[in-house]
Protein backbone atom coordinates (compact mmCIF):
# COMPACT_ATOMS: atom_id res chain seq x y z
CA UNK A 1 0.00 0.00 0.00
CA UNK A 2 1.66 3.45 -1.14
CA UNK A 3 2.35 5.71 1.65
CA UNK A 4 -0.03 8.26 0.14
CA UNK A 5 -2.66 6.04 0.61
CA UNK A 6 -1.53 4.90 4.31
CA UNK A 7 -1.53 8.74 5.79
CA UNK A 8 -4.81 8.99 3.89
CA UNK A 9 -6.56 6.08 6.22
CA UNK A 10 -4.60 8.15 9.06
CA UNK A 11 -6.95 10.91 8.82
CA UNK A 12 -9.80 9.07 8.33
CA UNK A 13 -8.68 7.37 11.66
CA UNK A 14 -8.15 10.75 13.38
CA UNK A 15 -11.78 10.93 13.91
CA UNK A 16 -12.13 8.07 16.17
CA UNK A 17 -12.06 8.97 19.66
CA UNK A 18 -8.38 8.57 21.02
CA UNK A 19 -6.05 9.50 23.80
CA UNK A 20 -2.59 9.83 23.54
CA UNK A 21 0.30 10.23 25.83
CA UNK A 22 0.71 13.97 27.07
CA UNK A 23 -2.63 14.74 25.80
CA UNK A 24 -4.57 17.21 28.07
CA UNK A 25 -7.61 15.82 26.81
CA UNK A 26 -8.79 18.88 24.63
CA UNK A 27 -11.23 17.94 22.23
CA UNK A 28 -9.83 20.33 19.03
CA UNK A 29 -6.18 18.95 19.89
CA UNK A 30 -7.24 15.85 19.95
CA UNK A 31 -8.83 16.24 16.18
CA UNK A 32 -4.96 17.04 14.99
CA UNK A 33 -3.46 13.70 16.28
CA UNK A 34 -3.27 10.55 13.88
CA UNK A 35 -3.01 12.80 10.87
CA UNK A 36 0.27 12.04 8.99
CA UNK A 37 1.26 14.04 5.96
CA UNK A 38 -0.16 13.50 2.81
CA UNK A 39 2.49 13.17 0.09
CA UNK A 40 1.42 13.43 -3.72
CA UNK A 41 -1.36 15.26 -3.50
CA UNK A 42 -0.48 18.30 -3.81
CA UNK A 43 -3.16 20.32 -1.57
CA UNK A 44 -1.04 22.56 0.78
CA UNK A 45 1.29 21.99 3.39
CA UNK A 46 0.15 18.76 5.36
CA UNK A 47 -0.14 17.75 8.94
CA UNK A 48 2.53 15.84 10.67
CA UNK A 49 1.54 12.89 13.42
CA UNK A 50 2.97 14.95 16.98
CA UNK A 51 2.69 13.75 20.00
CA UNK A 52 4.63 16.75 21.65
CA UNK A 53 1.52 19.12 22.61
CA UNK A 54 3.93 22.32 22.67
CA UNK A 55 3.96 21.56 18.07
CA UNK A 56 0.83 20.46 17.41
CA UNK A 57 -0.64 23.06 14.65
CA UNK A 58 -3.19 25.43 16.55
CA UNK A 59 -6.82 25.46 14.72
CA UNK A 60 -8.29 28.36 16.39
CA UNK A 61 -7.04 31.56 17.71
CA UNK A 62 -8.74 30.15 21.11
CA UNK A 63 -6.11 27.40 21.46
CA UNK A 64 -3.41 29.61 19.43
CA UNK A 65 -0.82 31.17 21.14
CA UNK A 66 0.91 33.88 20.20
CA UNK A 67 4.78 34.47 20.00
CA UNK A 68 7.71 36.72 18.43
CA UNK A 69 8.96 36.26 15.44
CA UNK A 70 12.04 33.84 15.50
CA UNK A 71 15.10 35.21 13.69
CA UNK A 72 15.77 31.51 12.79
CA UNK A 73 13.54 31.54 10.48
CA UNK A 74 13.63 34.97 8.91
CA UNK A 75 12.66 34.96 5.41
CA UNK A 76 14.69 34.67 2.42
CA UNK A 77 14.48 36.95 -0.63
CA UNK A 78 14.21 35.13 -4.23
CA UNK A 79 16.53 37.85 -5.62
CA UNK A 80 19.76 35.76 -5.26
CA UNK A 81 18.16 32.63 -6.95
CA UNK A 82 16.22 34.31 -10.13
CA UNK A 83 17.71 36.72 -12.40
CA UNK A 84 13.96 38.16 -13.13
CA UNK A 85 10.60 38.50 -11.03
CA UNK A 86 8.43 39.92 -13.78
CA UNK A 87 4.68 40.23 -14.46
CA UNK A 88 2.92 38.83 -17.63
CA UNK A 89 -0.26 39.97 -18.57
CA UNK A 90 -2.68 37.02 -20.54
CA UNK A 91 -5.44 39.19 -21.57
CA UNK A 92 -6.84 35.85 -23.20
CA UNK A 93 -7.07 34.65 -19.67
CA UNK A 94 -7.44 37.63 -17.71
CA UNK A 95 -4.32 37.21 -15.90
CA UNK A 96 -1.88 39.07 -14.72
CA UNK A 97 1.26 36.41 -13.95
CA UNK A 98 3.97 36.87 -11.65
CA UNK A 99 6.78 34.46 -13.07
CA UNK A 100 10.45 34.43 -12.00
CA UNK A 101 13.01 33.68 -14.74
CA UNK A 102 16.57 33.07 -15.09
CA UNK A 103 17.33 32.63 -19.02
CA UNK A 104 19.74 30.49 -20.71
CA UNK A 105 23.59 32.24 -21.04
CA UNK A 106 23.66 30.39 -24.87
CA UNK A 107 21.48 30.86 -28.05
CA UNK A 108 21.22 26.89 -28.43
CA UNK A 109 20.12 26.41 -24.20
CA UNK A 110 16.75 25.41 -22.82
CA UNK A 111 14.53 26.51 -20.44
CA UNK A 112 12.93 24.54 -17.74
CA UNK A 113 9.22 25.33 -17.18
CA UNK A 114 7.72 25.21 -14.14
CA UNK A 115 4.79 24.47 -12.50
CA UNK A 116 3.88 23.91 -8.44
CA UNK A 117 1.31 22.28 -6.96
CA UNK A 118 -1.80 23.47 -5.13
CA UNK A 119 -1.53 25.66 -2.67
CA UNK A 120 2.19 26.65 -3.40
CA UNK A 121 3.95 28.98 -5.76
CA UNK A 122 6.55 29.38 -8.12
CA UNK A 123 9.18 29.95 -5.39
CA UNK A 124 9.08 26.40 -4.46
CA UNK A 125 10.89 25.67 -7.15
CA UNK A 126 13.61 28.39 -6.28
CA UNK A 127 16.56 26.83 -4.61
CA UNK A 128 16.63 23.69 -7.07
CA UNK A 129 16.78 26.55 -10.08
CA UNK A 130 19.79 28.38 -8.47
CA UNK A 131 21.02 24.47 -8.83
CA UNK A 132 20.45 23.73 -12.32
CA UNK A 133 21.87 26.98 -13.74
CA UNK A 134 24.75 26.87 -11.29
CA UNK A 135 25.54 23.26 -12.76
CA UNK A 136 24.89 23.70 -16.46
CA UNK A 137 27.14 26.87 -15.85
CA UNK A 138 23.90 28.69 -17.66
CA UNK A 139 22.75 26.56 -20.75
CA UNK A 140 19.73 25.68 -19.17
CA UNK A 141 17.47 28.36 -17.28
CA UNK A 142 14.02 28.41 -15.39
CA UNK A 143 11.17 30.10 -15.12
CA UNK A 144 9.14 29.34 -12.54
CA UNK A 145 5.11 30.21 -13.09
CA UNK A 146 2.41 31.41 -9.88
CA UNK A 147 -0.54 29.72 -11.43
CA UNK A 148 -4.11 31.59 -11.23
CA UNK A 149 -4.86 32.46 -7.23
CA UNK A 150 -2.03 31.31 -6.06
CA UNK A 151 1.29 33.36 -5.28
CA UNK A 152 0.88 37.01 -6.70
CA UNK A 153 -0.68 36.09 -9.97
CA UNK A 154 -3.76 38.61 -9.98
CA UNK A 155 -6.84 38.38 -12.21
CA UNK A 156 -6.93 41.53 -14.77
CA UNK A 157 -9.92 44.10 -14.14
CA UNK A 158 -13.25 42.42 -14.43
CA UNK A 159 -12.12 39.14 -14.75
CA UNK A 160 -12.50 36.26 -12.35
CA UNK A 161 -9.92 33.81 -11.01
CA UNK A 162 -11.86 30.93 -9.61
CA UNK A 163 -12.35 28.55 -11.68
CA UNK A 164 -9.64 26.34 -10.71
CA UNK A 165 -10.16 23.36 -13.12
CA UNK A 166 -7.78 21.38 -15.02
CA UNK A 167 -9.10 22.41 -18.07
CA UNK A 168 -8.65 26.45 -16.70
CA UNK A 169 -5.28 25.38 -15.12
CA UNK A 170 -3.82 24.21 -18.25
CA UNK A 171 -5.22 26.81 -20.52
CA UNK A 172 -3.22 29.13 -18.60
CA UNK A 173 -0.24 27.78 -18.99
CA UNK A 174 -0.30 26.88 -22.57
CA UNK A 175 -0.89 30.59 -22.90
CA UNK A 176 1.40 31.88 -20.97
CA UNK A 177 3.87 29.97 -22.52
CA UNK A 178 3.26 31.49 -26.03
CA UNK A 179 2.59 34.91 -24.38
CA UNK A 180 6.28 34.62 -23.18
CA UNK A 181 8.05 33.04 -25.64
CA UNK A 182 6.23 34.47 -28.64
CA UNK A 183 7.60 32.96 -32.01
CA UNK A 184 8.14 29.33 -31.32
CA UNK A 185 11.50 29.15 -34.04
CA UNK A 186 13.03 31.57 -31.85
CA UNK A 187 12.42 29.93 -28.80
CA UNK A 188 14.74 27.87 -26.26
CA UNK A 189 13.80 24.60 -26.39
CA UNK A 190 11.38 23.86 -23.52
CA UNK A 191 11.30 20.86 -20.77
CA UNK A 192 8.30 20.93 -18.80
CA UNK A 193 8.18 20.34 -15.00
CA UNK A 194 5.28 20.32 -12.88
CA UNK A 195 5.34 19.07 -9.03
CA UNK A 196 1.80 17.51 -8.16
CA UNK A 197 -1.39 19.07 -9.04
CA UNK A 198 0.95 21.34 -11.40
CA UNK A 199 2.26 17.71 -12.87
CA UNK A 200 -1.01 17.08 -14.19
CA UNK A 201 -1.28 20.54 -15.71
CA UNK A 202 1.93 20.01 -17.70
CA UNK A 203 1.17 16.63 -18.92
CA UNK A 204 -2.23 18.17 -20.55
CA UNK A 205 -0.66 21.38 -21.88
CA UNK A 206 2.40 20.08 -23.50
CA UNK A 207 0.31 18.92 -26.64
CA UNK A 208 -1.07 22.63 -26.92
CA UNK A 209 2.51 23.94 -26.81
CA UNK A 210 3.64 21.33 -29.77
CA UNK A 211 0.99 22.29 -31.76
CA UNK A 212 2.24 25.61 -31.64
CA UNK A 213 5.96 24.58 -32.87
CA UNK A 214 7.77 24.96 -29.64
CA UNK A 215 10.17 22.35 -29.38
CA UNK A 216 9.70 20.16 -26.05
CA UNK A 217 12.27 17.70 -25.20
CA UNK A 218 10.79 15.99 -22.54
CA UNK A 219 8.27 16.23 -19.59
CA UNK A 220 8.79 16.20 -16.10
CA UNK A 221 6.38 15.02 -13.29
CA UNK A 222 7.79 15.65 -9.50
CA UNK A 223 6.09 13.11 -6.88
CA UNK A 224 2.26 13.02 -8.26
CA UNK A 225 0.63 9.57 -9.20
CA UNK A 226 -3.36 9.37 -10.31
CA UNK A 227 -4.16 6.47 -8.79
CA UNK A 228 -2.72 7.31 -4.87
CA UNK A 229 -4.00 10.81 -5.14
CA UNK A 230 -7.50 10.18 -5.91
CA UNK A 231 -7.37 7.58 -3.04
CA UNK A 232 -6.67 10.28 -0.99
CA UNK A 233 -9.69 12.52 -2.06
CA UNK A 234 -12.12 11.64 0.28
CA UNK A 235 -10.07 12.37 2.88
CA UNK A 236 -8.78 15.65 2.30
CA UNK A 237 -11.28 17.71 4.19
CA UNK A 238 -9.78 16.22 6.92
CA UNK A 239 -6.57 17.41 6.24
CA UNK A 240 -7.60 20.79 5.38
CA UNK A 241 -8.79 20.45 8.97
CA UNK A 242 -5.85 20.25 10.85
CA UNK A 243 -3.82 22.79 9.32
CA UNK A 244 -3.71 26.61 11.28
CA UNK A 245 -6.09 29.23 10.06
CA UNK A 246 -3.25 31.13 10.13
CA UNK A 247 0.43 32.20 11.59
CA UNK A 248 1.31 35.64 13.74
CA UNK A 249 4.32 36.22 11.58
CA UNK A 250 6.35 34.26 8.63
CA UNK A 251 8.73 33.36 10.94
CA UNK A 252 6.04 31.32 12.62
CA UNK A 253 4.81 30.21 9.42
CA UNK A 254 8.08 29.05 8.10
CA UNK A 255 8.53 27.01 11.67
CA UNK A 256 5.41 25.50 11.55
CA UNK A 257 6.11 23.90 7.73
CA UNK A 258 9.31 22.75 9.31
CA UNK A 259 8.26 21.39 12.57
CA UNK A 260 5.66 19.45 10.67
CA UNK A 261 8.22 18.16 7.92
CA UNK A 262 5.82 19.45 5.27
CA UNK A 263 9.28 21.18 3.89
CA UNK A 264 12.76 19.97 5.46
CA UNK A 265 14.73 21.84 4.17
CA UNK A 266 15.37 25.37 6.08
CA UNK A 267 16.49 27.74 3.57
CA UNK A 268 13.62 26.40 0.77
CA UNK A 269 11.40 27.14 3.75
CA UNK A 270 12.57 30.58 4.33
CA UNK A 271 12.33 31.39 0.34
CA UNK A 272 9.19 29.64 -1.01
CA UNK A 273 6.70 30.04 2.70
CA UNK A 274 6.38 34.05 2.56
CA UNK A 275 4.60 33.73 -0.70
CA UNK A 276 1.83 31.39 0.13
CA UNK A 277 0.65 33.18 2.75
CA UNK A 278 -0.38 36.85 2.75
CA UNK A 279 -1.49 39.70 5.49
CA UNK A 280 -5.05 39.21 6.82
CA UNK A 281 -7.54 41.81 5.87
CA UNK A 282 -9.20 41.45 9.02
CA UNK A 283 -8.46 43.97 12.20
CA UNK A 284 -9.84 41.40 15.09
CA UNK A 285 -7.10 40.21 17.31
CA UNK A 286 -8.68 36.74 17.16
CA UNK A 287 -7.64 36.45 13.72
CA UNK A 288 -4.14 35.21 12.67
CA UNK A 289 -2.16 38.23 11.09
CA UNK A 290 -1.56 36.14 8.00
CA UNK A 291 -3.56 33.82 6.84
CA UNK A 292 -3.35 31.59 3.77
CA UNK A 293 -3.09 32.71 0.24
CA UNK A 294 -5.34 29.90 -1.46
CA UNK A 295 -8.56 28.91 -0.22
CA UNK A 296 -7.87 25.28 -1.00
CA UNK A 297 -11.25 24.13 0.95
CA UNK A 298 -12.87 26.08 -2.07
CA UNK A 299 -11.27 23.94 -4.64
CA UNK A 300 -12.74 20.90 -3.68
CA UNK A 301 -15.36 20.82 -6.97
CA UNK A 302 -11.68 20.68 -8.63
CA UNK A 303 -9.60 18.37 -7.39
CA UNK A 304 -10.82 14.94 -9.22
CA UNK A 305 -10.44 16.80 -12.85
CA UNK A 306 -6.78 17.59 -11.51
CA UNK A 307 -5.73 13.81 -11.47
CA UNK A 308 -8.35 11.77 -13.47
CA UNK A 309 -6.59 10.60 -16.52
CA UNK A 310 -3.03 12.00 -15.68
CA UNK A 311 -1.77 8.42 -15.91
CA UNK A 312 -2.72 7.67 -19.39
CA UNK A 313 -2.15 11.47 -20.74
CA UNK A 314 1.45 10.68 -19.46
CA UNK A 315 2.22 8.01 -21.36
CA UNK A 316 0.99 9.58 -24.55
CA UNK A 317 2.69 12.82 -24.46
CA UNK A 318 4.87 12.93 -27.66
CA UNK A 319 7.84 13.63 -26.16
CA UNK A 320 10.24 12.16 -23.72
CA UNK A 321 9.04 11.83 -20.02
CA UNK A 322 10.49 11.37 -16.56
CA UNK A 323 8.75 10.60 -13.42
CA UNK A 324 10.44 11.66 -10.03
CA UNK A 325 9.16 9.69 -6.66
CA UNK A 326 10.03 10.57 -3.16
CA UNK A 327 8.75 6.72 -2.59
CA UNK A 328 9.04 3.75 -4.94
CA UNK A 329 5.85 1.89 -3.77
CA UNK A 330 3.11 4.43 -5.54
CA UNK A 331 2.85 3.55 -9.04
CA UNK A 332 -0.67 2.60 -10.45
CA UNK A 333 -1.32 0.01 -12.61
CA UNK A 334 -1.21 1.31 -15.73
CA UNK A 335 2.39 3.35 -14.95
CA UNK A 336 3.89 0.04 -13.99
CA UNK A 337 2.96 -1.72 -17.09
CA UNK A 338 4.21 1.60 -18.59
CA UNK A 339 7.17 1.74 -16.93
CA UNK A 340 8.26 -2.10 -17.78
CA UNK A 341 7.26 -1.06 -21.26
CA UNK A 342 9.81 1.14 -21.22
CA UNK A 343 7.88 4.16 -22.15
CA UNK A 344 9.22 6.54 -19.52
CA UNK A 345 12.17 7.09 -17.45
CA UNK A 346 11.57 6.65 -13.15
CA UNK A 347 13.60 7.78 -11.03
CA UNK A 348 13.37 7.76 -7.47
CA UNK A 349 15.03 10.36 -4.77
CA UNK A 350 16.10 8.88 -1.03
CA UNK A 351 14.91 10.92 2.23
CA UNK A 352 12.58 13.31 0.62
CA UNK A 353 8.76 14.36 1.31
CA UNK A 354 6.32 15.18 -1.25
CA UNK A 355 7.96 18.59 -1.68
CA UNK A 356 11.29 16.56 -3.41
CA UNK A 357 12.19 19.83 -5.42
CA UNK A 358 12.65 21.82 -1.93
CA UNK A 359 13.84 18.48 0.48
CA UNK A 360 16.85 18.08 -1.94
CA UNK A 361 17.06 21.16 -4.45
CA UNK A 362 20.28 19.26 -6.04
CA UNK A 363 19.12 16.22 -6.07
CA UNK A 364 16.33 16.90 -8.05
CA UNK A 365 18.40 19.40 -10.07
CA UNK A 366 20.98 16.55 -11.24
CA UNK A 367 17.88 14.24 -11.88
CA UNK A 368 16.20 17.38 -14.25
CA UNK A 369 19.99 18.36 -15.73
CA UNK A 370 20.31 14.56 -16.99
CA UNK A 371 17.14 13.99 -18.63
CA UNK A 372 17.98 17.19 -20.87
CA UNK A 373 21.18 16.18 -21.67
CA UNK A 374 20.09 12.92 -21.94
CA UNK A 375 17.39 13.75 -24.36
CA UNK A 376 18.22 17.20 -26.00
CA UNK A 377 22.17 17.41 -25.87
CA UNK A 378 23.04 14.09 -26.92
CA UNK A 379 23.28 13.61 -30.63
CA UNK A 380 21.75 10.85 -30.88
CA UNK A 381 21.89 8.08 -33.62
CA UNK A 382 19.44 7.76 -36.57
CA UNK A 383 16.79 5.23 -35.09
CA UNK A 384 17.67 5.58 -31.44
CA UNK A 385 14.99 6.86 -29.73
CA UNK A 386 14.80 9.03 -26.18
CA UNK A 387 14.46 7.76 -22.91
CA UNK A 388 10.56 7.97 -22.78
CA UNK A 389 9.82 7.76 -26.27
CA UNK A 390 7.75 4.88 -27.88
Amino acid sequence: MSDLYRNAMNARLAKLPATLPGDDGDEEEEETDGLGALPGQGLGPPAMFLNDAAHRPRLTPKTRTKKAPNPEYTPISAATYFEQALMVEVPERGLDFRVYYTPPKTADGAVMVCHHGAGYSGLSFACMAQEIVTMTKGECGVLSVDARRHGRTTAMESHDDSDLSEVSLVQDFAALVKTFFKDPATAPVLILVGHSMGGSVVVRACPLILESKFHVAGVAVLDIVEGSALDALPHMNSILNARPDGFDSPEEAIEWHLNTKAIRNPLSARVSVPNIIKPSDSTSPLVPAYVWRTPLRLTAPFWRSWFEGLSANFLICRTARLLVLAGTDRLDKELMIGQMQGKFQLIVIPSVGHLLHEDDPRGTAETLVEFWRRNERIKLPIKVKKVGEL
